[in-house]
Order: C-alpha cells, then sequence, then structure tokens
C-alpha cells in the first residue's frame, strides 16, 4: 500500500482460561512480530525486584489511579485484591493512531470493558480485534493444568472454575483458536494477526488518491 495513505494500527486484545497456552502462544508471537507493542500497565502495587517505571508497569498512587477511573481515563481496569491493574486510553489510543500495532494480553473482565468502551467510540471500534485462546476440550484443560505440579487440590480446583466461566465468555470475542497441538496453533496466531495489516477498515476515505475528489 502506498506510503500517501495512512492506516490506523491494530488494536489487539487477546484473552484465554489459565491452561489455554495463551501466555506461550503470545510469546511465540512475540517472537514472530518483535514490532507489536506490548502495552504497559498501570498498577498500585509496589514494583518487584528487577521492574522498572515504565517498563513493567506505571507504577502510582491508588488515589490517583482512582482520579483516573472517574475521569474515564482507563479503557479497562480490575481491583485485584488490595491493588488496582489497568490499562489507560491514551497508551494505545496515541499509539494506533500513528500506525502502531499494540497487543495486550488481558482477561475476559478487560475485554470485555473494552468491547464496552468500543461500542461508544467508533475510531476504537474500528481498530479492535478480539481473539479468544481456547484448550481443544475441558479435559486436555485439566490434564494441563494438573501436569504443572506446581498448585495443590484447591488451587487446581478453584482455577477449573474460573476457566469454565471463563471459556463461556468464547463468542464475545471476534476470532477463536483452538490451541491444541502448540506449533499449529502458532502458525495459525500469526497468520491471523498478518492478515489485519489488509483490513479496510482501519484505512480512511482514499478516494482522492483514485482521482476521485
Amino acid at each position: 500500500m502506498s506510503d500517501k495513505i495512512k492506516k490506523a494500527g491494530t488494536l489487539l486484545v487477546v484473552s484465554g482460561p489459565s491452561g489455554s497456552g495463551k501466555s506461550t502462544l503470545c510469546g511465540e508471537l512475540r517472537k514472530r512480530l518483535p514490532e507489536l507493542y506490548f502495552s504497559v500497565s498501570c498498577t498500585t502495587r509496589n514494583p518487584r525486584p528487577g521492574e522498572a517505571h515504565g517498563v513493567h508497569y506505571y507504577y502510582i498512587s491508588k488515589d490517583e489511579f482512582e482520579r483516573r477511573i472517574a475521569d474515564g481515563e482507563f479503557i479497562e481496569y480490575a481491583r485485584v485484591f488490595d491493588n488496582y491493574y489497568g490499562t489507560l486510553y491514551s497508551e494505545v489510543a496515541e499509539r494506533i493512531k500513528n500506525g502502531q500495532d499494540v497487543f495486550l494480553d488481558i482477561d475476559v473482565q478487560g475485554a470485555m470493558q473494552i468491547r464496552k468502551r468500543a461500542d461508544e467510540d467508533e475510531f476504537l471500534k474500528r481498530c479492535v480485534e478480539f481473539i479468544f485462546i481456547a484448550p481443544p476440550s475441558y479435559d486436555v484443560l485439566e490434564h494441563r493444568l494438573r501436569k504443572r505440579g506446581t498448585e495443590n487440590e484447591d488451587v487446581i480446583k478453584k482455577r477449573l472454575a474460573e476457566s469454565s466461566k471463563e471459556m463461556e465468555y468464547w463468542d464475545k470475542y471476534d476470532y477463536l483458536i483452538l490451541n491444541d497441538k502448540l506449533e499449529e496453533a502458532a502458525d495459525e496466531f500469526f497468520n491471523l494477526v498478518s492478515s489485519f495489516k489488509n483490513s479496510t477498515r482501519r484505512i480512511p476515505d482514499i478516494g482522492f488518491y483514485y482521482g476521485r475528489d
């Protein structure tokens, strides 16, 4: 496409239950498409050893976070125990307006907040794509969680219950990838994201380029 045509970037919203292999697939996609910008979230928790402000998170106070909530600055946010986590609208909007693709690896709750925001924001609606990563079956999901061998039975049961609830949202997304065989799923994921570059949804009126006033 001609450089004369400025195209908006894509906001990729990716979710999937624990045991779906989402983190592994996202890691593979990042290797293949290093130009993707992985959005930096805000949090009110303290930095852990080795973490840096603006790299891992934007670390802000609880008062500031709540002020930003009141001002509608977050495209999605959640409170986890005593801390807030959220993504600033400005963090993604400015980048996609400048043609950069932005990647968000978030839970179903956050994705549904973005879906609601997109229904009220025409620009965001044109630019966002929702992708759900799922295991091929519930049995496979349970096997993967148990195979980790790092959690007790109570934690496993809790994760299975949460994953079952999250699976019910699969049809709220635009695309579904079943992660059965990792290599095949990674190829499918890469091909899907690559295809977004050809979408007409994020191209402005280019009639002038073809001789139409």
